[in-house]
């Protein structure tokens, strides 16, 4: 398979006080990567480390705990999870306070309805309302890119295609955000510029050729991937003959990804096999008819620079 994952360790951050459920999203995210972002997320709201909330500190009494829940308010899939325990344990040491305990109740990549008990938080009140909208904006945010993906990936479902994500993510949070489309039963393609070379017309423009642009990045990183980007029949073959075996077939019409495709796969008896990817103008209702073109990957951009957040809460319930 063409498409990577990261390369980031599949364990998880390990809570001061442990979860009841696990995540089953793999690769995990990367704990330094975790305790990063949700460092600069807290500092972002509270306005410095350890910063402040002048409602909370102001109103509540630092004894006074509490019990929260952490529901879906629509229907959707959850991602980010694993990281509401790392937000919270990091507000209590920001201000010296007890630990929250966080009991899930449902696990990354599962399908909620409207009114799902996603997670029970136990602990100063202070904390929990300080960390409220960091964890609710990660944790929806991630949500949504999951929920989109899982509307492609269940479109897809019986064919031999499988949909990737692109660059196209939030600046910071891309390493969530593909986490988040593997919650939803899509693939990462690449996690950017360094892992896989994707040669497009401005590259073949500044080469000279697909043919010298192909050659140049093998000769430079011979143990990177190659994909050539294509948006006629012609290009894709050129494009194979100067031995890319990854192909990138850009907003061609459904005829021309047939006929595309047909082509390339009539020259595997030679070339190897190639991997072909449609991308561009692809929408759930053209899914289909795009599948059935012969194409193994569809990369959607919009999994990720346009999906709405799931809208979630966290309630306090008891004092």
């Amino acid at each position: 398979m063409g498409v990577t994952h990261p390369s980031a360790p599949a364990a998880q951050t390990e809570p001061s006080v442990r979860s009841s459920a696990e995540t089953t999203v793999e690769p995990g995210l990367d704990p330094a990567w975790i305790s990063d972002t949700v460092r600069r997320t807290l500092s972002e709201d509270l306005g410095g480390d350890p910063g402040r909330d002048v409602t909370s500190q102001a109103t509540i009494a630092v004894s006074s705990g509490a019990v929260a829940h952490l529901v879906a308010r629509q229907e959707g899939v959850v991602a980010g999870l694993v990281l509401v325990q790392e937000v919270v344990d990091q507000v209590s040491a920001r201000f010296g306070l007890g630990p929250v305990r966080v009991d899930l109740d449902v696990v990354d990549g599962t399908r909620v309805e409207p009114g799902r008990r996603l997670a029970v938080l136990t602990g100063p009140v202070q904390v929990l309302l300080m960390a409220e909208r960091s964890l609710l904006n990660l944790a929806s945010r991630a949500s949504g890119v999951a929920t989109a993906t899982r509307a492609w990936a269940d479109r897809l479902e019986g064919t031999q295609a499988t949909v990737l994500d692109t660059r196209k993510t939030t600046p910071g949070l891309r390493a969530l955000e593909k986490y988040a489309v593997r919650a939803g039963g899509g693939t990462n393609k690449r996690m950017g510029l360094y892992d896989v070379a994707m040669v497009k017309d401005n590259h073949v423009v500044a080469a000279g050729s697909v043919t010298a642009a192909v050659h140049a990045v093998r000769e430079a990183f011979p143990e990177v991937l190659v994909q050539v980007e294509a948006d006629t029949c012609a290009q894709a073959l050129e494009a194979v003959a100067a031995g890319a075996t990854f192909l990138l077939l850009d907003n061609m019409s459904t005829p021309t990804l047939t006929e595309t495709v047909a082509a390339v796969r009539a020259g595997e008896g030679q070339t190897g096999p190639v991997e072909l990817e449609a991308t561009g103008n692809l929408t759930l209702d053209r899914a289909a008819e795009v599948a059935a073109t012969g194409v193994d990957y569809m990369s959607v951009g919009a999994l990720t620079h346009s999906a709405p957040i799931l809208d979630l809460a966290l309630d306090l319930v008891s004092r």
